[in-house]
C-alpha cells in the first residue's frame, strides 16, 4: 500500500509570506491550489498577500471560465477533466520529492494548452506531476491563469489604465514565475534553474515569455512543444474597439464604461462576448483571443527579432508528425496495401507532385509507411522549422529540435496526433490507455529523460538515445522520437517545401465558436 500522510502540521512548507500545508503520497509532497496572485477584471495581477497560521493546499484551485464548454470527444486518445471555475483563477500546484530548502532541485514550470482561450492546469489527466517528482527527482509546477476575454480582451482604446488588457493572461504567468522565484526553495526547488515548458497554446506562451523583458531572469530554459503558432492563427477580423463596443451594446452599457463592464456578472459577460462573436461570424469575421505585441510583449520573433535575453536561454523546440491531420484516407488504414497507399498519396498530392513527394518522404522518414503523407502536419511544422533555424543562427545558447513520429496501433494505425507526445514527456504514459503500445516504456524513458536532463543542465542527451547535438547555422539537427529513435540533419529541407506546394491546405481549429449566442457547447477538445 502506498504511504499517505496529511497531518495538521505536516507536510508544511514555510514560504516568505506564510506556511502552507499539503500532503505526502507515495513519496511525493503535493501542494494544490496555492494562490500566487490576485487580480480584478481587466487589471494587471498583484502578488498574493501574506497570512498568519498554516494555509491549506490540498485542493486544486479554480480554473478560468471558458466561453463554450468543449464537447467531450477524443477521450480515448486524450482524456480530460472538468473543475469549478472563476475569473479569479491565479492558482498553482506543486509536486516535489523534497521540502529541504537546500535541495535545489531543477524546476519544471508547466503551461497548459488550449490556445489562449481554453484549458487548465488539470485539463488533461497526464498533466499530473507525481511521476516527474518521484521518478525523475525534479520539482513540477503547473498553473492556471486568465484566458479568452478574461485574459485577452483588448481595451487599450478606452484609457491608459487598460494599456495591457490584451496580455493579462500572460501577465498572470509572469506573476506566477515571480512567485516561483521567491518561494520555490521552500519546496526543494532551485529558483535559478526553472524551465518553462508547454504544449500547443502552452508552447506559444513559452515563446511569448521569451519576448517579455519583465520575465527576464525568471526562467533559465525553455521548451516549446507544438507551440510555434502561425502569426495569423488567432487574428480577429474586427478592431479591438469595435469588438468591445459590440459587447457593451449587448449589455446596454451606453456610456461605454469599462468600469461598468468590469462589474458585469460572469455569465452575462460570457453571454455578451458570445453574442458579439456570433454577430461577426455571420459576417465572415472571426473573433479570436491571443496576446498582442506592445511595450510589454515586444513581438513575435518570426515577425521581428528575438530579444537579446532570449538568445541566451537554452531552448528545445519540436512538434509531432500529424498534429491535426484527419485525412479520410486513413480511416480504414489496416485494409491498405503498398500499391493503394501510393495511390492515395498521388490522389492527394496530384499527378505532378505525388511521386516527387513520395521520394522525398522516403528519404526523410525511412521505413515509415508513405500513406501517412496524407496526414503529415503543415500547420505547426513550417514555423517551427523557421523558429529553430532563426534562433540557432542568432543565439549564443543551444537550440535543440525534435519530432515525435510514432505510429500508434490505434484504428488500424495512426501517426502521432496533437497532444500525443505529452504523456511520454511527462512520464505519465501509464495513465493513458492508448499509450500502452509496443516500445512505449522505452519511449517514455528516453523522452522524459531528455526533458529532465535538459531542465537540469541544458543538455537533453540521455541513456538510450543517439548523440543529440544542438542545431547550428547551417545544420538543423532533429531527434526523431519513434520506436527506434534516430538523429536526422536538415530532414525537412527537401520534403517540407514539396508538401507545402502540393498538399491541399487544412484549416487550423482555433477559437470556440458557438452555433448561436445561446449555445453552451463548443467544438471537440483539440488542445
Amino acid at each position: 500500500m502506498k504511504e499517505f500522510i496529511c497531518r495538521p502540521d505536516y507536510p508544511v512548507a514555510e514560504t516568505p509570506k506564510g506556511k502552507i500545508r499539503g500532503y505526502k503520497f507515495d513519496g511525493v509532497f503535493i501542494f494544490k491550489g496555492i494562490r500566487y496572485a490576485k487580480a480584478e477584471r481587466f487589471r494587471m495581477p498583484e502578488p498574493a498577500g501574506s497570512w498568519d497560521g498554516i494555509k491549506d493546499a490540498t485542493n486544486y484551485g479554480l480554473n478560468c471560465p471558458v466561453l463554450n464548454e468543449p464537447v467531450p470527444e477524443t477521450e480515448l486518445i486524450c482524456p480530460h477533466r472538468f473543475w469549478p471555475v472563476s475569473e479569479h483563477c491565479q492558482f498553482l500546484n506543486i509536486w516535489t520529492p523534497s521540502l529541504d530548502p537546500g535541495a535545489k532541485k531543477a524546476v519544471l514550470f508547466w503551461m497548459h494548452g488550449g490556445g489562449y482561450f481554453a484549458g487548465s492546469a488539470i485539463e488533461q489527466e497526464c498533466y499530473d506531476g507525481t511521476n516527474l517528482a518521484k521518478l525523475d527527482d525534479v520539482v513540477f509546477v503547473s498553473i492556471n491563469h486568465r484566458l479568452n476575454a478574461f485574459g485577452h480582451l483588448d481595451l487599450s482604446d478606452f484609457g491608459d489604465e487598460y494599456w495591457n488588457t490584451a496580455n493579462l493572461g500572460i501577465a498572470d504567468i509572469v506573476e506566477a514565475l515571480r512567485w516561483v522565484k521567491e518561494n520555490i526553495s521552500a519546496f526543494g526547488g532551485d529558483p535559478d534553474n526553472v524551465t518553462i515548458f508547454g504544449q500547443s497554446g502552452g508552447g506559444g506562451k513559452a515563446t511569448i515569455l521569451n519576448q517579455i523583458p519583465e520575465a527576464d531572469g525568471l526562467f533559465a530554459k525553455s521548451i516549446v512543444m507544438s507551440g510555434v503558432i502561425p502569426e495569423n492563427c488567432f487574428e480577429t477580423g474586427c478592431s479591438a474597439e469595435e469588438l468591445a463596443l459590440k459587447i457593451m451594446e449587448y449589455l446596454r452599457i451606453k456610456d461605454h464604461s469599462v468600469t461598468k463592464l468590469a462589474k458585469v456578472p460572469v455569465p452575462q459577460f460570457i453571454w455578451a462576448v458570445n453574442k458579439a462573436t456570433v454577430f461577426y461570424a455571420k459576417q465572415g469575421i472571426s473573433v479570436n483571443w491571443s496576446p498582442k505585441p506592445n511595450s510589454y510583449y515586444l513581438c513575435d520573433p518570426l515577425a521581428g527579432d528575438f530579444t537579446p535575453h532570449s538568445l541566451t536561454v537554452p531552448t528545445m523546440v519540436g512538434s509531432v508528425f500529424s498534429e491535426f491531420g484527419t485525412d479520410p484516407a486513413l480511416s480504414s488504414r489496416d485494409s491498405f496495401g503498398a500499391e493503394k497507399d501510393a495511390a492515395e498519396v498521388r490522389k492527394l498530392y496530384g499527378k505532378n507532385g505525388g511521386d516527387t513527394v513520395l521520394e522525398a518522404f522516403a528519404r526523410a522518414y525511412p521505413g515509415m509507411d508513405p500513406v501517412y503523407l496524407c496526414d503529415i502536419d503543415t500547420m505547426f511544422l513550417p514555423d517551427t522549422v523557421r523558429y529553430v533555424k532563426k534562433k540557432a543562427e542568432e543565439a549564443s545558447a543551444p537550440v535543440y529540435s525534435y519530432m515525435f513520429a510514432k505510429v500508434f496501433d490505434y484504428d488500424g494505425g495512426r501517426a502521432a496526433w496533437h497532444c500525443s507526445d505529452i504523456p511520454y514527456f511527462m512520464h505519465n504514459a501509464e495513465l493513458i490507455p492508448v499509450c500502452h503500445q509496443k516500445n512505449g516504456g522505452f519511449l517514455e524513458k528516453v523522452m522524459s529523460g531528455a526533458f529532465v536532463n535538459f531542465a537540469r543542465t541544458g543538455d537533453p542527451n540521455t541513456e538510450g538515445l543517439p548523440l543529440w547535438r544542438p542545431c547550428s547555422r547551417d545544420r538543423m539537427v532533429t531527434m526523431v522520437f519513434d520506436d527506434e529513435c534516430r538523429v536526422s540533419e536538415n530532414m525537412f529541407d527537401e520534403l517540407l517545401p514539396l508538401v507545402l506546394k502540393y498538399k491541399p491546405p487544412v484549416a487550423l481549429p482555433v477559437n470556440d465558436l458557438p452555433d448561436d449566442e445561446n449555445s453552451s457547447s463548443g467544438r471537440s477538445w483539440v488542445f
